[in-house]
């Protein structure tokens, strides 16, 4: 059965918003965020990533409406736009995690063994 060109364009915002999702130092800034606000350099601190990293993936997440910024001083804070979909987003994707086991990991196109490793 083939895709119609509607249920393409259809599916395009949640093709997007997974794409947000598809960088492991989004995720963890996100997963961090969870915890509360944030400046970039406290992230940059928790995470151990180069504050142009922080920046750059908190751009992205702040363009797809999954953050959002607070002016503070000469500083911003960061939070989750909607935390409580968030958490069950994180909480939903865990589920399916422990039902597919190892096949997500072991994916010969996006599984773990193609991901660029992130700083320990």
């Amino acid at each position: 059965m083939s895709m119609t060109t509607d249920e393409a364009i259809m599916l395009d915002p949640a093709a997007c918003l997974f794409h947000g999702f598809s960088d492991p130092s989004r995720l963890v800034i996100l997963r961090h965020l969870a915890l509360g606000e944030h400046r970039v350099t406290d992230l940059v601190a928790h995470l151990g990533l180069a504050q142009s990293t922080v920046s750059r993936h908190l751009t992205c997440l702040k363009d797809c409406g999954l953050v959002q910024s607070r002016p503070e001083g000469r500083a911003s804070m960061f939070s989750l736009t909607h935390p409580e979909a968030m958490t069950e987003v994180f909480a939903a994707a865990e589920r399916l995690l422990d039902l597919t086991g190892e096949k997500v990991a072991l994916c010969v196109n996006y599984g773990t063994d193609t991901l660029p490793s992130m700083p320990g």
